[in-house]
Order: C-alpha cells, then sequence, then structure tokens
C-alpha cells in the first residue's frame, strides 16, 4: 500500500478524532476520576475494536445498508448516551476521590464501549471514510487495508483521549470547583448529543 495513501488517511481521520463529542466528553469526566481514565479510554477503544472487526469481514455495509437496523442502533445509542450523560449530571465527578463498586474498572470499561460501540456516527465513519482510500488494485487484500485503517483510527483514539483525559485531570485536579462545571458540561454534551440523534430519526 502506498504510504501517501496511509498519510492522507491518517490527516482526515484525525481530525475526525480531534473533533469534540461523546468520546471527549467521556474522557474528560473520567479523566477526573483515580484509576478511571485508563478503563474509560479502554472502553471507548474496544467499541473501535468491534467496529475493525466488522468492516473487515464485510458486515459493517451490510449493517449501514440496512435503515431499519440503523436506526434502531442510533436510537439504543441516544439513549444510551442520555442515560449516561444523566448519571454524570446527578453524580458529578470528585476529584481525587476513589471509585466506588458501582465505577470498578469493568464496568467503567463496558460504559465506554457502550458509547463507542452504539455511536451510529462511528459505523458511517468505517463505511464512508475507509472505502475512499482502499485500492483494491494495489499488492494488499481489501480486508488487510481495512483492517490496517481499523488499527491506526483506534490507536489514534487511544492516544488522543487518553491525552484529553490527563489533560483535564492534571489542570482541573487542583481546581474541584471548575472540575464540577466541566464535569457537568460533560453530562450536558453527553445528553445534548444523544437528544441530537434521537430527534433527528423521529423526525
Amino acid at each position: 500500500m502506498d504510504i501517501s495513501t496511509v498519510a492522507a488517511f491518517l490527516a482526515v481521520d484525525l481530525l475526525l478524532v480531534f473533533t469534540p463529542g461523546a468520546d471527549w466528553a467521556y474522557a474528560i469526566s473520567a479523566g477526573l476520576r483515580e484509576r478511571a481514565l485508563v478503563p474509560a479510554v479502554a472502553g471507548l477503544v474496544t467499541g473501535y475494536v468491534g467496529y475493525t472487526v466488522l468492516a473487515v469481514a464485510g458486515l459493517v455495509v451490510v449493517v449501514a445498508s440496512s435503515t431499519a437496523l440503523l436506526t434502531g442502533l442510533t436510537v439504543a445509542g441516544a439513549g444510551y448516551l442520555m442515560w449516561l450523560g444523566w448519571g454524570v449530571l446527578s453524580r458529578p465527578a470528585v476529584v481525587g476521590a476513589s471509585e466506588t463498586v458501582a465505577d470498578s474498572p469493568g464496568r467503567i470499561l463496558l460504559k465506554g464501549a457502550g458509547i463507542s460501540g452504539l455511536n451510529p456516527k462511528a459505523l458511517l465513519l468505517y463505511f464512508s471514510l475507509f472505502p475512499q482510500f482502499i485500492d483494491a488494485g494495489s499488492g494488499w487484500p481489501v480486508a488487510a487495508q481495512t483492517g490496517l485503517f481499523g488499527v491506526l483510527h483506534t490507536t489514534a483514539c487511544a492516544v488522543v483521549y487518553l491525552g484529553v483525559g490527563l489533560f483535564a485531570g492534571a489542570v482541573l485536579r487542583t481546581r474541584p470547583a471548575a472540575a464540577r462545571v466541566v464535569t457537568r458540561i460533560s453530562g450536558v454534551l453527553m445528553v445534548v448529543i444523544g437528544g441530537v440523534l434521537l430527534v433527528e430519526q423521529l423526525s
């Protein structure tokens, strides 16, 4: 595969990853809690690993071409995102607080996987962006090219979201009042993004 194609894909992909959204909101919220960031980002990455597997298997095209399935995924993802956002608003992160049993690493990871895994925009990313950079005439099989792009996207997400969470924790850890404000903003973003997705499907 041509290195220039990979570089072009990374340039476009990084622009999308650096655009704040639900993943950013979750990473910021987790960054304000002790031992929550790594499992949170691992969960977000797990969702994209799942999409990569689907893309390599060719199932992304099947899902994206089914209006009913895509609508169902969107509604489920929007509802889940709004539920998580409400949870953040009703129980904002306390800087320096230890995680409770309810917020165990496994549960934090599952929440992250739900956010990215139920995000229909991620499905459309794999469906609409990847094909533009795949060259069926190259020496690489299409599945291998798809897998490479999936790995690059997942790695970019892991690095950026870890950076966002670490930055939020470092900057706000000594500012409890500001941390509460940012946490609430993150919760509001989750609710708003979920609401917009829901309205788009019901309108």
